[in-house]
């Protein structure tokens, strides 16, 4: 029997616009394309579409022949598709179940089944990678949350530690498992001029997505949860034991709270049903979307600006200087209460021309009412080899800040020290005195200075 080359031009004359159309095709017969003219198979001619032009004959054999072999690759690609249906990972889930303390993150975004290594790297980073090691497919996804942007694949967790991929969907993997709960004065923060002489129930989980040099945190915020000793605490939990403790507010503390952003988030919506105030303690390194978000349900936010060095900040605390200032400006433009400390480390940030640069930056972009704490280090961590802080380094920083026009500047980790005081910028008499984190004499009246009726801004009641 003749077959015609793909080039050739079928005998019938039967083309449909492609090559190979004819002689008859069976899954053609199947779908109705090719009829047999009126003749019993095998017995004359066929005629195939309008044309009608008789071709070859097609014995019966042939027929029934070619006809059991398109069943069996039919049967076959149905079992092969099957097959890898059943190894596909997308088709069922290969992970046990979520533990209690995974939920769906918030701020992230799925990314295309093949990624660039500019989805993950800056221009600067790519400059110096000649080639990839790792094969870019899978169901990655990009969190949002912090300027890390962490393209996350499947299985894996982000810097932090404790946002996670799971089959695509970002999970939040500290949602209500706190492995730190205390009730702490509120000057420990430090807040100075936020409710002082309170206490506040504080909180944290595991994780952060810093890794600063000398934490002291670090047995909490430089693991994942699975590492940590946790409890099983809902944000309702949360509000219940404030209340049943007396504390008028609840800290979210200790290690990073923007990395269980979700359960912060939730507890300080309930926390403000109940009368209660929330407030924050964090480096500050969360994005801006987010950030606005939280400023509308917490109390006060107290940041951690490492220094004004952006060398600083890449090689002790593996972050970057400017998404901190921005979120400094952004917490004071919403309105909240806004309070800025300053560890001074020995050799690393102490320069007194930085401090002078911070100074002027407090002042004229959030304000020179805004509390300053300038706090001594305490070898910690990776750091152990350098001594504490002088104390004569941190009196030397607030006298610049002083100069430069702040009117509340602190010095902090320095028991009985007298410029953990709060003074009145106009009469210069102290009207909150503090012994350690104890508050023990206020002059204030309706926030006002007892001497001389200047106002001091703060929140306190």
């Amino acid at each position: 029997m003749h077959w015609p080359t793909f080039n050739e031009k079928p005998i019938c004359g039967y083309d449909e616009g492609t090559a190979f159309a004819c002689p008859v095709r069976f899954s053609d017969i199947l779908a109705g394309k090719h009829t047999p003219g009126g003749i019993p198979w095998g017995r004359g001619p066929l005629e195939c579409g309008p044309g009608s032009t008789a071709m070859r004959l097609l014995s019966r054999r042939d027929l029934i022949k070619g006809a059991l072999g398109l069943g069996l690759g039919a049967l076959g690609a149905v079992t092969v598709l099957e097959g890898l249906r059943r190894i596909s990972p997308a088709a069922e889930s290969t992970l046990p179940p979520p533990p209690f303390y995974a939920r769906p993150a918030r701020f992230s975004l799925p990314v295309a089944q093949t990624t660039r290594c500019g989805d993950c790297h800056t221009e600067t980073e790519l400059s110096s990678i000649s080639f990839c090691h790792v094969k870019h497919a899978g169901s990655y996804v990009k969190c949002r949350l912090c300027p890390k942007g962490c393209m996350i694949s499947p299985g894996k967790r982000g810097d932090c530690r404790v946002r996670e991929n799971r089959e695509g969907m970002l999970y939040t993997m500290v949602y209500a498992n706190p492995c730190a709960l205390h009730l702490d004065p509120i000057e420990k923060k430090p807040f100075f001029h936020f409710l002082p002489g309170t206490t506040a129930l504080s909180l944290s989980t595991a994780g952060c997505n810093l890794h600063c040099l000398y934490c002291q945190n670090w047995e909490i915020s430089q693991v994942p949860p699975e590492e940590t000793n946790f409890i099983r605490l809902l944000p309702e939990e949360v509000v219940a034991l404030a209340l049943q403790q007396g504390s008028p507010s609840i800290a979210f503390t200790y290690a990073e709270p923007t990395v269980f952003y979700e359960y912060m988030y939730d507890t300080a919506v309930l926390a403000r049903t109940h009368g209660l105030r929330s407030v924050v303690v964090s480096a500050g390194y969360i994005n801006p979307e987010p950030l606005l978000e939280l400023c509308r349900v917490v109390d006060a936010i107290k940041i951690d600006l490492k220094g004004i060095n952006e060398r600083f900040y890449r090689e002790v605390c593996f972050a970057t200087l400017q998404p901190v200032l921005d979120a400094i400006r952004t917490i004071a433009r919403s309105g909240i209460h806004l309070e800025i400390v300053n560890l001074v480390v020995p050799t690393l940030n102490d320069d007194l021309e930085d401090m002078r640069r911070l100074s002027r930056w407090v002042r004229d972009e959030v304000g020179p009412d805004v509390p300053l704490h300038f706090t001594r280090f305490y070898p910690q961590y990776r750091l152990q080899n350098l001594p504490p802080t002088p104390v004569e380094t941190l009196h030397k920083a607030r006298e610049i800040a002083l100069s430069e026009g702040l009117h509340y500047v602190y010095v902090g980790n320095v028991p009985g020290d007298p410029a953990a005081h709060t003074y009145c910028p106009r009469c210069g008499k102290a009207v909150l005195l503090r012994s350690g984190m104890t508050l023990v004499e206020t002059h204030l009246r309706e926030g006002r200075c007892a001497y001389c009726g200047q106002e001091i801004p703060g929140v306190w009641k």
